[in-house]
């Protein structure tokens, strides 16, 4: 009985510094000054731990570190296919025509400029998380003395820590969205609402020990409109909803999501669609026109790539979210990965595993800039439009844009694509005379 009344005594302290040190100054939106404080620590911890590295590693090693990891390991020739291939040939057709495609394969093969985009981005140095290439085992008896100190305190303080201020977040909203889903529909209901999202979003953002920095606020997206952002992560819908309320767009889904999304409709006009409504694409088109009509509702948030990219790239836009009409408001969000990978690889790791990686890393933090709003051109059909806006975001955003669709993170290539290829080479066959 002792025992439990002394756990019981250690529980009711803990919940109660947790709210009072930090969900109540996240619900208020200010802050103690904790999170700033650990940051600080933080930061001076990884550059003694970066310069202890630069000593005990040897120079090739060294070497490897400072070269950057984004010029590749081979190196590309970027000229189009037409000027290539004229290299190799003035009119007919000859043998030594394959050498182009050959080199093009083996050079996807080595390194192709996709499936990187679908694995974490690997790290110069070593943030005391995990290890890059360079094996840092046993350089620096120090630096591994505070590597074991920073896995206790990330798995035995933060991580609980972490999990509380989930669970309060969670709860909150899914209680809050629900008694506020039972008033009528009216200005008080929207304003409700919109504090619930606001204050729990606040709240889960602290269990991430987020650090966000949000860049041109004259620019947040406003009501009737659409927010587009490059995708990384499932956090991104929280860093976003940390700083305004949005309507979400997604498929129905079940267990602890499926609840969540069954509580949070009620209170805010969300659009979730169901499976095989997802697929008909007029019927989501329509559903979302007729949000975007009503100027009273929240800006819708899409993320048009469709999957999670490793926040080194923008791939293609779907084309969808641009057919609607209405003001698109591009967002770009790039995260610091020195503090943690807020990548989620899918294919690698479900949703729990991604989770815990998150909740055992230092700390989330990243930039969000607030574009200008930009609309459709009349001389612009809806490809063209999702790509100006894909280029916005990504000069922003200091990222790579490539016109890849991000579906090739699970699917094979289009043959729309090779037959595209094909034809452009049958083409320079005919012009060059090689055929007819």
């Amino acid at each position: 009985m002792e025992v439990a009344w002394a756990v019981g005594q250690v529980g009711a302290v803990w919940v109660a510094m947790v709210l009072g040190l930090i969900v109540l100054p996240s619900a208020l939106g200010i802050s103690l000054g904790i999170s700033e404080a650990y940051m600080w620590v933080l930061v001076k911890t990884l550059e003694w731990a970066t310069i202890r590295l630069q000593k005990g590693v040897k120079k090739p090693q060294l070497q490897m570190l400072q070269t950057p990891t984004a010029n590749g390991i081979i190196e590309r020739d970027e000229t189009p296919m037409e000027q290539e291939i004229a290299r190799l040939h003035q009119a007919d057709f000859e043998f030594s025509h394959i050498f182009y495609f050959c080199r093009k394969g083996f050079e996807a093969i080595v390194e192709d400029e996709v499936t990187q985009r679908f694995s974490s981005e690997e790290l110069l140095s070593w943030n005391l998380l995990t290890r890059t290439n360079v094996n840092f085992h046993y350089i620096s008896l120090r630096l591994t003395i505070v590597w074991v100190i920073g896995v206790i305190v990330r798995y035995c303080f933060l991580l609980p820590l972490r999990f509380t201020l989930a669970a309060i977040g969670i709860t909150s909203m899914i209680v809050g969205t629900t008694v506020v889903g039972q008033l009528p529909n009216s200005s008080v209901k929207n304003y409700l609402s919109e504090v619930v999202h606001l204050t729990c979003s606040r709240i889960l953002v602290r269990a991430l020990s987020g650090t966000i920095h949000y860049h041109n606020k004259e620019n947040r997206p406003q009501k009737g409109g659409i927010c587009v952002a490059n995708h990384t992560s499932p956090i991104d819908a929280i860093i976003l909803t940390n700083d305004g309320c949005y309507a979400m767009v997604g498929q129905v889904h079940g267990g602890l999501m499926g609840v969540i999304q069954r509580a949070t409709v009620k209170a805010c006009p969300h659009v979730w669609f169901e499976r095989s409504e997802i697929k008909d694409r007029h019927l989501v088109t329509k559903r979302l026109r007729e949000h975007v009509a009503d100027k009273s509702k929240l800006p819708i948030l899409i993320f048009p790539e469709g999957t999670c990219i490793n926040n080194t790239s923008v791939m293609m836009f779907k084309k969808g979210s641009f057919e609607i009409g209405g003001t698109i408001y591009p967002v770009a969000i790039k995260y610091d990965p020195q503090f943690g990978d807020a990548f989620w690889n899918s294919s690698k790791y479900n949703i729990v595993s991604y989770l815990l990686r998150i909740m055992t890393s230092w700390a989330i933090v990243c930039n969000v800039w607030y574009l200008p709003p930009m609309v459709r051109k009349e001389d612009e059909d809806a490809v063209q439009f999702a790509n100006r806006v894909r280029s916005a975001i990504a000069r922003q955003g200091g990222l790579t844009e490539l016109p890849w669709d991000g579906g090739l993170k699970r699917a094979k290539v289009k043959d729309t694509f090779k037959e595209e290829q094909q034809k452009n080479y049958s083409k320079m066959l005919v012009r060059n005379g090689s055929i007819g």
